[in-house]
């Protein structure tokens, strides 16, 4: 039977076949997809005739395009449905792609031919994005080592060689000590926890074959749980077998790849003549310097930190009243809190819950979408790599934008976390290419599904990363989407969270799961005015994880990563019953990858710029302000990363921001 990944695809929309697919395949297409984009980048760097725009940028644009088609399959699975075989391929695939990666950057002739194109880039009569995609294209090239020779090339090979087996590795072990723990609930465990969450915790029982209910690592479950659940010594298991994923010991243990990792990033920065990782890595960013972003930071720390306190006061208060005479732990702050919050706002989840079905927020997102951009959305019947998967086509006046995939449910196999991607990127060269993009998330099973607050906002955060794909207009796939600087690329989809508090909207759609019948006025005041409870905790620890990050990266790297933390935590005065959002051995933002390294704050950056940006709804007509969406696609979620973000925000805004709308945003102004 010949294989499906090699083959033109007649499916409809050109999505992959998942069914004709298996994992056998992915070696061997691996392997033949791999050759011929070798064979590519060959023909283009020796190309006897004079470089062009043409024979070498956008010859590069379409190389490689066989290997990204099966690769976009095979990430898409290994990290939404991993298994054994899948995270085995893993392991092989990532040495082999730093290496063709290096051997690409590494190409003297390749480079060559596009110094001598930027050396007369004025005389080239290029578009603006042709001229943006030559500037990224040797920028790509000479942060990637280009322009090293001899010993240092090769180093520098190794380095990113050896960087993705860390970060292969890493992602594995996380996963492995996230899916291999779990824990086991009598009838009496359940006494006090809502019917959602008792729920929840029977289905993540079947899927164990525990016989019985049971608590497991995924954040749809282990926070609610955390919660409402009245048994303080189950709170303490739970919670610290979750502070210690990837610390365990044993063959899963991550922290001497974290040590292993920040040592060789450092070396890379210093190859590439950079002080620190941090300089080199936040040099293509709107922040520009560590500096910048440590005033972010530090801006911030203050105000969440004080919040902070003040709530951990009243907390301990709650746990003296409760006849506990110990300090208020990491495990109580989560009980108290949804406690106080109970009390101060009248407001019960397990109230709330009912209200906030899946399907329903999803046909909220779509609808924001619809009025918004004119966004239609029709299911599709095509085979998906999970039954969990759902597909939409998404049009406008009646012409294809995209496709939309969702997968939504945890699952054993399936990291952590929420993500967004384009199984292929829109793009106008060579030809007009529709982009068939994916949300994935990790909500709790359940007939129907039902969403806490927090996981509607994750839904609506993720769709506008989508969003940010599949109104993409620009010419070539790599400027395309979402591919702009880190601390931009949460605009649009931190943005979008605030369609969710629109009360029109949850008065529409927030309905209740048995009766149909809309969420109550005096409910839907209740959660717009709780929106900025317990901000202190959560600033907190999301900066502490941001500040730790940056520390990492900007100074010598750590030979004890774990201590480094310790420290940063101790200077930070970092609260004792919160803990880092990430720490060390589980932070993948950090480590799995470098995506996200020097790089957590950027939410945060983001943040500063979609509180303004929603602003500007406000001060206009409202949050459906036509005119204010219009400007919205024109001048952000079309563009991609065609030219400068600071650029493409001062177009929308006319200004930039400053920190004071993030603080009010929180409710952590003075």
């Amino acid at each position: 039977m010949s294989n499906a990944l090699l083959q033109d695809w007649d499916t409809p929309h050109r999505i992959a076949p998942f069914d004709r697919i298996a994992d056998a395949d992915f070696a061997p297409a691996f392997d033949a997809a791999l050759k011929t984009a070798r064979a590519e980048i060959k023909a283009i760097a020796e190309n006897p005739e004079a470089p062009t725009f043409a024979n070498t940028v956008e010859a590069l644009e379409t190389s490689g395009e066989g290997l990204d088609k099966v690769l976009a399959v095979f990430f898409t699975v290994a990290g939404a449905d991993s298994n054994p075989k899948r995270q085995e391929l893993q392991r092989d695939f990532s040495p082999k792609l730093a290496a063709y990666s290096s051997e690409v950057t590494g190409n003297t002739a390749l480079f060559a031919r596009i110094e001598a194109l930027w050396q007369e880039h004025d005389a080239l009569d290029l578009s603006p994005e042709q001229a943006r995609l030559l500037m990224l294209t040797r920028r790509r090239f000479v942060r990637a080592g280009a322009a090293l020779t001899g010993d240092e090339a090769a180093r520098m090979k190794d380095i990113m060689g050896r960087l993705a087996e860390l970060g292969t590795a890493f992602a594995q072990n996380l996963l492995a000590d996230e899916s291999g723990w779990h824990m086991e609930l009598d009838e009496a465990d359940l006494e006090g926890l809502p019917q959602f969450v008792v729920t929840a915790a029977r289905a993540a029982g079947e899927e164990k074959g525990a016989g019985g209910p049971v608590v497991t690592l995924s954040r749809s479950l282990i926070v609610p749980f955390l919660q409402f659940s009245p048994r303080r010594d189950l709170r303490e298991k739970a919670f610290r077998a979750w502070a210690a994923r990837g610390a365990n010991g044993g063959e899963t243990d991550n922290r001497s790849i974290a040590a292993e990792t920040l040592k060789l990033r450092e070396e890379r920065a210093g190859l590439l003549g950079y002080e620190s990782f941090a300089a080199f890595k936040l040099e293509t960013e709107m922040a520009g310097t560590p500096a910048a972003v440590r005033d972010l930071l530090t801006s911030v720390w203050g105000p969440a930190k004080r919040r902070a306190e003040a709530d951990a006061e009243v907390l301990t208060g709650m746990l003296r009243a409760d006849g506990i005479d110990g300090p208020l732990e990491p495990w109580d702050w989560r009980y108290y809190a949804e406690k106080r919050r109970a009390a101060e706002h009248d407001l019960d989840e397990s109230e709330l819950k009912p209200y906030l079905q899946l399907d329903r927020m999803i046909e909220a997102a779509f609808a924001c979408a619809h009025r918004l951009f004119g966004l239609e959305f029709a299911a599709l019947d095509v085979p998906l790599y999970h039954p969990d998967c759902r597909a939409w086509e998404v049009t406008r006046d009646g012409a294809q934008v995209a496709v939309f995939i969702g997968d939504y449910f945890a699952r054993g196999s399936k990291r952590s976390g929420a993500w967004c991607s384009a199984m292929r990127g829109q793009a106008k060269f060579p030809e007009v290419q529709g982009p068939v993009v994916i949300n994935v998330c990790n909500f709790a099973k359940g007939d129907p599904a039902l969403l806490s607050y927090d996981d509607a906002r994750t839904l609506f955060h993720e769709f506008g990363h989508a969003l940010h794909q599949m109104l993409s207009d620009v010419t070539y796939e790599s400027l395309s989407g979402t591919s702009v600087a880190r601390d931009f690329v949460e605009l649009p989809s931190q943005l979008y969270e605030h369609w969710l508090e629109v009360p029109e909207v949850l008065s529409e759609f927030a309905t209740h799961a048995e009766t149909g019948e809309p969420m109550p006025e005096d409910l839907l005041n209740k959660v717009l005015a709780a929106a900025t409870f317990d901000m202190g905790f959560q600033t907190v620890e999301y900066v502490a994880s941001a500040m730790v990050d940056l520390a990492f990266h900007e100074g010598g790297a750590p030979s004890d990563p774990m201590q480094a933390q310790a420290e940063v935590l101790e200077n930070l005065g970092m609260p004792h019953a919160i803990t880092m959002r990430h720490a060390t051995p589980h932070f993948a933002h950090v480590f799995a990858g470098d995506g996200y390294s020097s790089g957590y704050y950027s939410y945060m950056w983001s943040e500063v710029m979609d509180a303004d940006a929603f602003a500007a709804f406000e001060e206009a007509d409202g949050p459906f302000d036509e005119e204010r969406a219009q400007a919205l696609e024109a001048h952000i979620l079309s563009q991609g990363g065609s030219e400068e973000a600071e650029t493409l925000y001062l177009r929308f805004r006319g200004r930039l921001p400053g920190v004071e709308a993030l603080l009010k945003g929180r409710g952590l102004a003075a």
